[in-house]
């Protein structure tokens, strides 16, 4: 497969509006191994912040830096991080390698690596088994970088292999894809969470997320506090309101759905409201008549999991693909779980 180098505008309309970061500490991606980190350690590429700079501090390899970075004069071919995704596997479309701050010690060029294993005990650098991904690429200094493949990958994979050319820093490491989730562990009657990311759920598109990301709302677990929700600005206008549109991991019907604004306790929203569509385009439009409301507009709470169960029309709980989340006027949600039975 070819890969190009695309802009920043390009990247966030083709690949993060569509797919998720499968390596995201966030998500649960973790550092397998790597052949070096002495200036600053790899589990900083997938932190969920943006890269910060302090020139004045010091540590005891030398200057701080919030990324990933190995000595000088490396004598083999390349430095690597091995990485293990936060999913159970996952097809690959899209990659940034951010290298901000780094200028005059920044990874010259890189490489993506792919590997699909279930035991990663002995995993070896250097197995014929790993597959080039994302072909060798230079980068410059303090930017940000965007491959994008011209398809998804047909295989999945549950490992990758960051690669820099000698050596030299990295920021941040991000790499886009399509969840594969493992429903063959799953009996057919199981009602699961099929707006999880661990199930293919994806957040499609949104009115605003100034404050906290729309994709942390299918992430595992509770969060640790208000940083890792969706939260919108402060609406000045009239009836307004703020909304995100989720793509389902599958066809399901709906048995509840769960609206969680754990954390938000000064700023949850006045009021939620939920539409679902069942469709084969992945990005339906907020304004597609098709959408069904399930739930009139809903007084909310402080720092609470909201259950739903009992919907005003069975016509939209049944052969679900998306759901609409509405929030009334604005604020800030934690979660968002839709359980059901997959079709």
């Amino acid at each position: 497969m070819s890969v190009k180098q695309v802009s920043l505008e390009e990247f966030t309309k083709s690949i993060t509006s569509l797919y998720t970061d499968v390596i995201g500490e966030k998500l649960g991606g973790k550092i397998h191994s790597f052949s070096d980190e002495w200036f600053a350690a790899a589990e900083n590429l997938i932190k969920p912040n943006s890269p910060i700079r302090d020139a004045t501090k010091f540590v005891y390899s030398g200057a701080w830096y919030d990324g990933w970075e190995t000595r000088r004069h490396n004598t083999a071919e390349y430095d690597y991080v091995i990485l293990k995704l936060g999913v159970s596997s996952a097809k690959l479309i899209g990659a940034e390698i951010d290298t901000a701050f780094f200028n005059g010690n920044h990874a010259p060029a890189i490489s993506i690596d792919a590997i699909n294993t279930i035991d990663d005990s002995n995993l070896n650098v250097t197995s014929n088994n790993w597959e080039e991904i994302f072909n060798k690429t230079e980068c410059g200094p303090s930017s940000r970088h965007f491959f994008v493949l011209d398809k998804l990958t047909e295989k999945t994979y549950t490992h990758v292999k960051l690669k820099m050319y000698p050596d030299g820093g990295i920021a941040r490491f991000r790499l886009y894809g399509e969840v594969e989730p493992n429903f063959e562990k799953l009996s057919i009657d199981s009602i699961v969470d099929y707006a999880s990311v661990q199930n293919g759920g994806v957040v499609v598109d949104y009115s605003d997320q100034h404050f906290g990301t729309a994709d942390n709302l299918l992430l595992p677990g509770r969060g640790h506090d208000m940083s890792d929700g969706w939260e919108t600005k402060r609406s000045r206008i009239p009836n307004h309101i703020d909304w995100v549109i989720i793509k389902l991991g599958t066809k399901i019907n709906i048995d509840e759905i769960i609206i969680d604004t754990a954390h938000f306790r000064g700023n949850f929203p006045a009021k939620v409201q939920i539409h679902t569509l069942s469709t084969d385009v992945k990005k339906p439009k907020f304004d597609d008549s098709k959408w069904i409301e399930i739930l009139i507009p809903e007084k909310t709470f402080a720092d609470k999991e909201h259950s739903f169960k009992k919907f005003v029309t069975n016509d939209g709980i049944n052969n679900i693909t998306h759901v609409k989340l509405t929030i009334i006027p604005d604020g800030g949600v934690k979660r968002v779980r839709v359980l059901g039975k997959r079709i």
